[in-house]
């Protein structure tokens, strides 16, 4: 960023910090900041109170917190590294069409990390997280589909195809037109 942009962003909040501070005593909700968010990038004195609201937050069906709580696992940054806790996280966040949680689990399943490495599964779920918008994924299950068998492949094809067609068909049971039919 150049000198120009640094004295713009650094003005910016010199004039938010005011209203910030109204804020928190009640005067303007609409600038109450996000302090109820998972946050895990904070000061080892804080670490526990931050792991304690997102676990909270993640038992709650928080699906970006159960995806912080599965990068906090994997990363082993500022605890233990435990491939099983990152994996359980990633799963539930997945589960509810969290697409980095999608990408980040097709990985461990592609490289074998806390899972023994599956192919097919690895490929199935990039392809979901790419359908959800992890860019990234599809260029990680082209990779994957570069050193699969063609049986395991088609297999993986297969199964994507049944998942979308059951997609398809709640949508179309849902509000009983097809998904296909113009928006009304």
């Amino acid at each position: 960023m150049n000198r120009t942009g640094r004295a713009l962003s650094l003005g910016c909040l010199l004039l938010l910090q005011p209203l910030l501070a109204l804020a928190q005593a009640g005067g303007n909700s609409l600038l109450i900041p996000a302090m109820g968010r998972c946050t895990l990038n904070t000061q080892p004195q804080d670490l526990e109170q931050a792991l304690a609201a997102c676990q909270k937050a993640s038992d709650e069906g928080d699906a970006q917190a159960q995806y912080e709580l599965g990068e906090f696992y994997y990363d082993g940054n500022n605890a233990p590294r435990d491939l099983n806790k990152a994996l359980n996280y990633f799963e539930k966040a997945s589960l509810q069409g969290h697409a980095q949680a999608q990408f980040k689990l097709g990985t461990m399943f592609f490289h074998g990390e806390g899972v023994p490495a599956n192919n097919i599964q690895a490929y199935i779920v990039l392809k979901m997280a790419a359908v959800n918008g992890a860019e990234e994924a599809l260029d990680t299950a082209d990779e994957v589909a570069e050193k699969m068998p063609r049986q395991e492949l088609e297999v993986a094809t297969q199964v994507l195809g049944q998942i979308f067609r059951k997609y398809l068909m709640e949508l179309q049971s849902a509000d009983g037109r097809t998904p296909f039919a113009p928006l009304p």
